[in-house]
């Protein structure tokens, strides 16, 4: 098979009306016939994040990754797009005109991968679990609609919600909401470590070194019953330091298949080769990346430098010097494939200008240059985060209104830091928990937002985000959601930079790759499969 690139249809648009989702090692695929997937996410027990696995916790797109292949959900998104379908349950539905009660009926004979019985007792006390728990990565806040769970017998659960929520199926997708053996996990405590146990289509064990995991194994589970065909026996998931060693790993043919996150520049040089045994395949994608703002510290609780910031950021020349055709600059929170995108700074700031920017200062008496730091990770996004933040730095200090430093840390070290307030401004990425504009809205500006924000709109909390959610036909929603984005606009308390494309790269001999990621960036490791080289 020539070398290619395999464009996949941009999908996202199909983002139905309605309901439908954030060291290393040379070890390869191990034995038997294990598909090797390489990643550069780094799963790390600390003393702030001792528990990265729990569904009560992980609020990563890599940890996401490891509890979706092992821990069962009501709900699933679809191997393409579109409204979530059931799971673990055999129907879902609201029965009530209102969207404030959703009953689910689970299949039968779910079992935990030990052979215990799946009971709605276990989704109630699962649910209540994480709710209870409200563990400070800030991942409960997905079930806060939530004001009751009831069980009717073994096989029917019934949410009661606060307010009518037309989302509330896709949050049942994601891993917060996750079926855990109550043998396994404590009510009200984490669950510290790498074990997981749920009834999923794999179960996991790990290799670790100095508390880091550097290969998980997904070995099928014989006991799974739900609505995915498995296609494989076992795959290793392994952990590589950085895009280079994982991309060497595969041209060796130690793994067989790239996932997040490689370089532009390998990307670059897969998409131009014509020959060899190795495909990348292009898909539609929802990430974004952005800038937060501590609006609480003195160096940015100005509005009038947050609003000079994006005045001055040129985001087209970000994009095309550091990532090229791989992304494009975004303007809003919510990326421009999303059904109720609107370019509200676009349409606030417009072009990058120095005198605009340097008027908003001098109006609000803010002596320049402003001396700030701008802080980044340097491992969880791939090594193009340090040369972003070096444009940025650049972009800023040029307008002679801003001196600029920037300072990288490792995700396990910026996590904690950035969870204390610690930073003013920092860059970080977002996947969507489900693709829907809520995903980009209500964890940034809602109460309990993950980035423990100090910024609170009560406009966008008390009456606009439940007003979307109230809107089953999600275009129905559009004013609420680009009101919540012109106030954003005005505010800054983020500055929305980028949305990038996803990429995977497989050997020839390895099928199902082009569903082995969906928009989310949620993998699906049960698609994949061998088949014939050549």
């Amino acid at each position: 098979m020539n070398r290619k690139t395999l464009v996949l249809p941009a999908v996202v648009g199909l983002l139905a009306p309605v309901l439908a989702a954030c060291g290393g090692s040379d070890s390869g695929s191990g034995g038997g016939d294990a598909i090797a997937v390489g990643t550069t996410d780094r799963f790390i027990a600390t003393k702030d994040a001792p528990a990265p696995f729990d569904p009560a916790y992980a609020y990563d797109v890599g940890s996401w990754n490891v509890l979706r292949q092992t821990v069962q959900t009501l709900m699933m998104q679809p191997k393409g797009d579109g409204d979530p379908v059931p799971e673990a349950a055999q129907s879902c539905d609201f029965t009530d005109s209102g969207n404030e009660r959703y009953a689910c009926t689970l299949r039968d004979g779910l079992k935990f991968a030990n052979g215990d019985k799946v009971t709605a007792a276990d989704v109630k006390y699962s649910i209540d679990r994480a709710r209870a728990i409200k563990a400070d990565s800030g991942v409960f806040a997905l079930l806060s609609t939530i004001d009751t769970v009831e069980t009717q017998g073994d096989n029917e659960v019934i949410f009661h919600l606060k307010t009518a929520d037309a989302t509330f199926p896709y949050k049942l997708s994601t891993p917060v909401a996750g079926i855990v053996n109550p043998d396994d996990y404590e009510k009200n405590k984490l669950r510290d470590g790498f074990e997981v146990d749920g009834s999923g289509p794999y179960t996991l064990s790990t290799e670790v070194k100095n508390d880091e995991v550097v290969k998980a194994t997904f070995t099928k589970n014989p006991n799974y019953k739900g609505s995915l065909k498995v296609n494989n026996s076992k795959v290793d998931m392994v952990s590589y330091k950085d895009a280079a060693s994982m991309g060497t790993a595969l041209d060796k043919g130690n793994i067989q298949v790239m996932t997040r996150t490689m370089t532009p520049e390998q990307i670059d040089k897969l998409s131009e080769k014509t020959d060899g045994d190795v495909d990348l395949v292009e898909m539609a994608g929802l990430e974004i990346r952005y800038l937060a703002f501590n609006t609480n510290a003195p160096t940015v609780k100005t509005k009038a430098v947050r609003e000079a910031m994006a005045q001055l950021i040129n985001r087209a020349e970000l994009v095309s010097k550091v990532y090229g055709s791989q992304a494009e600059p975004l303007y809003s929170l919510v990326p421009a494939s999303v059904t109720g995108h609107s370019n509200s700074f676009l349409n606030k700031y417009g072009d990058p200008s120095v005198p605009k920017a340097k008027a908003l200062l001098t109006g609000a008496n803010i002596t320049t240059p402003v001396k700030l730091t701008l802080h980044y990770t340097t491992d969880h996004y791939g090594s193009a985060t340090k040369k972003e933040f070096e444009q940025l730095q650049t972009q800023l200090n040029n307008s002679g209104l801003f001196d600029v430093t920037i300072k990288g840390a490792a995700w396990d070290t910026f996590v904690p830091a950035e969870r204390k307030g610690s930073y003013d401004v920092w860059g970080m990425g977002w996947f969507p928990d489900f693709p829907d504009a809520d995903s980009y809205i209500a964890p940034f500006l809602d109460k309990d937002n993950f980035l423990n924000s100090p910024y609170a709109n009560a406009k966008i909390i008390d009456n606009l985000i439940p007003e979307s959610r109230r809107e089953a036909d999600r275009l129905a929603a559009g004013t609420s959601l680009t009101e919540i984005q012109d106030i954003v606009a005005d505010d800054v308390p983020i500055l929305p930079l980028w949305q990038g494309k996803q990429y995977v790269a497989a050997r020839d001999d390895v099928t199902g790759t082009a569903y082995v990621l969906n928009s989310s960036a949620t993998l699906q490791l049960w698609e994949l499969s061998r088949g014939v080289s050549g």
